[in-house]
């Protein structure tokens, strides 16, 4: 059986989030002043968004290198000295954000990557992740977005691998599905840094696919990402948590028995419900609810996750959906067929819910030739449908 595979669908771009200049937050500028902002922070806040471009070799990487973990120094130790004084830091930490936008300029030469490794700076990288002022955080996120855009690693095999093996080796995976916890769609940097995180995350499984098992054995991700469908409102966030789902399930059959095990069958049921009468009403949410079926589907091939639906009353769902016969006609008959695919049970309670009743008219020929060919391509699998039924029967004869 055929799954949609992902790696070929239209990565979004991070310039739809309303970002500034970087493409992430930046630290904000604290109020120093009885009545206002001090303009000595905002003047040198212009001033860090005029980064020079300097020509990549080792020699300009290295004092890329040592001028970050120089900055990065200064401000743990200012942290460390005044922790209840943001004043006394604020700076550094400015000059901190400065650094790591200047590290930026390596996305244009990857295959400078082993030498990032070597210099140990990727320790350095991932331990701000977690970094108190969250955006420092939101920095780091948005250059691991950069830095393993799949653009820019494009015929870099090799140096993508060593980078992306150097960022596991630290802890990334985890640090970044942890640090998802303390952001909110509700700000609008902070809502970018959802995306760029998933984005990376997406990278690593691009660039090593095994991510794809490890990211779920290490990290609680899929039950972010389960949390993230059971928020009625449709968002951006929303429709990129789905396209993730999908890729990390559509190979793995570890994950989709994981999946399975967390009540995901019934996320995902509940989910594709919303859609039972009424269409998408836009075609980013028509392709997050191609996503939630596709993952549906790839659940499926489990025999356990097979049980789970039929318990859960997917069946039933999928009957309502075609009775309605809405955008999500075509999608609901091929989670059926995947669904009743080498298990009876299934085809038995498609029948007695007056299945055959609903799914008979795909097959017949009454309707007008255009009509007609519109709705074959909208099902394609429905013939596997009373394959199923068939075989079903025939076992009940028996």
């Amino acid at each position: 059986m055929e799954v949609v595979n992902h790696n070929s669908k239209r990565k979004r771009n991070a310039d739809e989030y309303e970002q500034d200049g970087y493409g992430g937050g930046r630290p904000a500028p604290l109020d120093t002043t009885d009545g206002g902002i001090d303009l000595s922070l905002l003047e040198a806040l212009e001033k860090s968004q005029q980064v020079a471009v300097e020509a990549l070799d080792q020699k300009t990487v290295k004092k890329l290198v040592l001028s970050f973990e120089r900055r990065l120094k200064e401000n743990i130790a200012a942290r460390l000295k005044y922790p209840d004084q943001p004043d006394k830091f604020v700076d550094s930490e400015m000059e901190l954000h400065d650094e790591i936008q200047k590290l930026k300029v390596m996305a244009g030469g990857p295959e400078f990557y082993p030498d990032l490794v070597n210099l140990g700076t990727v320790a350095s990288i991932t331990s701000l992740i977690n970094h108190e002022n969250t955006d420092i955080s939101i920095d780091v996120i948005g250059l691991l977005q950069d830095l393993t855009d799949e653009d820019v690693l494009e015929d870099n095999d090799e140096p993508a691998q060593v980078l992306v093996d150097a960022l596991i080796e630290n802890n990334a995976l985890e640090l970044l599905v942890q640090n998802l916890s303390r952001l909110s769609d509700t700000d609008p940097d902070e809502s970018a840094a959802i995306y760029n995180t998933l984005a990376t995350i997406e990278n690593f499984i691009e660039v090593k696919p095994s991510v794809a098992e490890l990211v779920c054995e290490r990290t609680k991700l899929m039950k972010w990402l389960l949390s993230r469908l059971k928020v009625k409102e449709f968002d951006s966030n929303k429709q990129y948590a789905s396209e993730i789902l999908a890729i990390l399930l559509q190979s793995s059959t570890a994950n989709q028995k994981r999946l399975g095990q967390m009540n995901g069958v019934d996320t995902i049921l509940q989910a594709v419900a919303a859609y039972k009468s009424k269409d998408p009403k836009s075609p980013d949410e028509e392709e997050m609810v191609e996503n939630l079926f596709d993952s549906l589907c790839c659940l499926l091939m489990p025999l356990e996750n097979k049980e789970r639906f039929v318990k859960s009353e997917g069946v039933e769902l999928m009957i309502i959906i075609m009775n309605q016969k809405k955008l999500s006609y075509g999608s609901a008959i091929r989670a059926l067929d995947f669904a009743m695919t080498n298990y009876p049970p299934a085809c038995e309670r498609f029948v007695d819910v007056m299945g055959l009743k609903t799914a008979f008219p795909a097959f017949m020929a009454s309707f007008e030739q255009k009509e007609q060919e519109a709705l074959q391509g909208r099902i394609g699998r429905a013939p596997r449908i009373t394959h199923c039924i068939i075989t079903w029967w025939n076992i009940k004869r028996v």
